[in-house]
């Protein structure tokens, strides 16, 4: 925040070059970077990982490019919300230094054909049902953290899956930016924050709260005795399949490997993912977590 407490709007660049360069005079300036990469439509769940890269950088980033290779052909890149103003209005609140903004030309130049292979973390759940998606996402964080070679870069639990996924790339290749996870953010009921929310008509907003309720109930019988994930997992499938349109998954999984277990372990996190109405969506939590 600038003197006086009024918020200043972050200094958008569109260009990858004049990012770079400017993200590398920073850095021989001695400040720290933080990059908290998004596909806009900004919420409290991106500027808390604002403010999570604020606690050890002195300059942030924030990116909004809405990605097209990880979305399929029926999903609903075309429609995926647009709201650059008011993401700008949001960072400037949280007082996001600068905003990375490049068109889709400047990220898929003509004749574009490399693409990054996903680890193996990313072969389950949304892996299986979203194929493809997963490419994208190694693709398009790869890009822009060799655009921005920020020392963190800040990605939310609310994705668990994908968090583990560019975790586990940032280790494979050796990538310069150390990866922080921030918690996911929730609404005061519950409801986990994401920019799919805005599609929930009022009805489908509350039979979107059978995930997090799902997810409470889990931590209930695993805190009376219950360790077997089957049992837990049967309980939660109840729990979602008359307030949701289908289920595609509910996984309980090692927290690292994201493969099944059949016993609640230290490290334990369960996935879910349904749609309601015609928007899907996903929540986690470690089970074994306070």
């Amino acid at each position: 925040m600038s003197a006086g407490g009024t918020t200043r709007t972050p200094q958008v660049i569109e260009s990858a070059a004049a990012m770079r360069a400017e993200v590398r005079r920073l850095q021989q300036a001695g400040e720290r970077v933080g990059v908290v990469p998004t596909m806009g439509a900004l919420h409290e769940g991106h500027l808390s990982l604002v403010h999570l890269a604020k606690k050890t950088c002195t300059k942030t980033v924030a990116t909004i490019f809405v990605n097209p290779t990880q979305f399929a052909p029926h999903e609903d890149f075309n429609r995926y919300p647009r709201t650059l103003p008011e993401d700008l209005r949001l960072l400037a609140s949280a007082d996001c230094d600068y905003c990375f903004v490049p068109g889709t030309d400047e990220m898929y130049p003509a004749g574009y054909s490399t693409y990054v292979e996903p680890p193996a973390v990313g072969t389950r759940w949304e892996g299986e049902c979203r194929p493809g998606h997963f490419r994208g996402v190694t693709t398009i964080v790869l890009k822009l953290l060799n655009m921005i070679p920020a020392d963190v870069a800040c990605f939310g639990q609310k994705d668990y899956q994908q968090a583990a996924v560019i975790r586990a790339m940032a280790r494979d290749l050796n990538l310069f930016s150390h990866i922080e996870v921030g918690a996911t953010i929730r609404e005061p009921d519950g409801l986990a924050m994401s920019s799919r929310n805005r599609y929930l008509s009022p009805a489908e907003r509350q039979r979107a709260l059978s995930l997090s309720h799902g997810l409470r109930q889990a931590r209930e019988m695993f805190r009376s005795g219950e360790q077997r994930t089957a049992v837990i997992a049967a309980m939660i499938g109840e729990t979602l399949e008359p307030q949701t349109d289908a289920i595609d998954y509910v996984a309980i999984a090692d927290g690292d490997t994201l493969e099944p277990v059949e016993l609640i372990q230290p490290n334990t996190v369960i996935l879910l993912a349904v749609r309601i109405g015609n928007t899907r969506l996903i929540d986690n939590c470690l089970i074994t977590e306070a």
